[in-house]
């Protein structure tokens, strides 16, 4: 009897020991073999038996490609909500994959809300469920950031939709700013940062104060939007007249041999807004002076 007792302790305590055993090591196999990603109910939907298994043993790199391969099924069909649970099973199974969060964002924001757009009727309804698809948007590029902090395209694309879906240009600003310190970030992303902040109430001396930084850097930043936003918060801030951009580029357009680079910045202040007689007599000097032909001179929009 003491026997049979004493064996079952042992195997009560051998019990308990193996599972805390087994629990450590299937940690440490999730951890290392699948990088810390939580098998879910979802996944398992999405992946079915085979794909699920396939998944726990290392192949989930395979099965989120095949996965996502069957999203352009659901798209082709118009099934938002299954094309939701595909994106969130590619993304936790693949969170390094930057292209699963930035295509899974744009499809909600843009392609979804297009469908709402489109399709609903009711614009209170409308309004309201395009706005659910771009949040649904942003959540994606959130997460996917959070994934993958050094990634300045995603940085970059939740900068777009703050300000072309979500009407949020402070954010667009900050979203561009934090792409543009990210390693490869193209050279339009610190433009944007400045461009939305003088789109933004109250900020506008700061934001003045940074496309002024861009003017004076080079002359490949005068591009027309530099142009018409520092002409807009000359206006709104009161700069003074002899402080104001155009100065230097008349200057430029008087100073022999930079005709080439002078030219296309008195057209663009002109289009732009500014109507000073000195920059358009700068123009019409340097159309004269370069031979260019009627057809291509800069138009002046008539007096209202």
């Amino acid at each position: 009897m003491k026997g049979r007792i004493l064996g079952i302790l042992v195997l009560l305590v051998w019990g308990i020991a193996k599972s805390s055993f087994e629990a450590r090591l299937e940690q440490r196999m999730e951890n290392t073999r699948l990088g810390g990603f939580k098998l879910t109910a979802s996944l398992r939907q999405q992946a079915g038996q085979a794909g699920f298994i396939a998944a726990l043993g290392g192949l989930r790199a395979t099965v989120a490609d095949l996965l996502w391969i069957s999203a352009d099924s659901a798209w082709r069909k118009v099934q938002y909500g299954r094309m939701k649970l595909i994106f969130d099973t590619c993304t936790a199974m693949q969170p390094r994959r930057v292209l699963f969060w930035d295509i899974s964002a744009w499809h909600m924001a843009w392609n979804g809300a297009a469908h709402i757009a489109n399709h609903e009727p009711d614009p209170v309804a409308r309004a309201a469920k395009m706005r659910e698809f771009f949040l649904l948007g942003k959540d994606f590029l959130e997460r996917g950031i959070e994934s993958n902090p050094g990634s300045w395209e995603l940085h970059d694309r939740l900068g777009m939709l703050y300000h072309d879906k979500l009407k949020d240009s402070e954010n667009a600003s900050k979203s561009y700013e934090e792409a543009s310190k990210r390693p490869g970030a193209l050279e339009y992303t610190r433009r944007f940062a400045a461009y939305y902040l003088a789109e933004v109430p109250g900020r506008e001396r700061e934001a003045y104060a940074r496309l002024m930084a861009l003017f004076h850097e080079s002359e490949h930043e005068w591009l027309p939007t530099l142009f018409r936003h520092i002409q807009e918060l000359e206006a709104k801030l009161d700069i003074p007249d002899a402080e104001r951009i155009w100065h230097a580029v008349v200057k430029l357009a008087n100073t022999p041999g930079n005709e080439s680079s002078a030219y296309p910045g008195l057209v663009d202040l002109i289009k732009t807004g500014s109507r000073e007689p000195a920059v358009v007599e700068a123009a019409r000097a340097l159309e004269q002076k370069m031979d260019i032909p009627a057809a291509r001179r800069v138009k002046l929009p008539p007096h209202k």
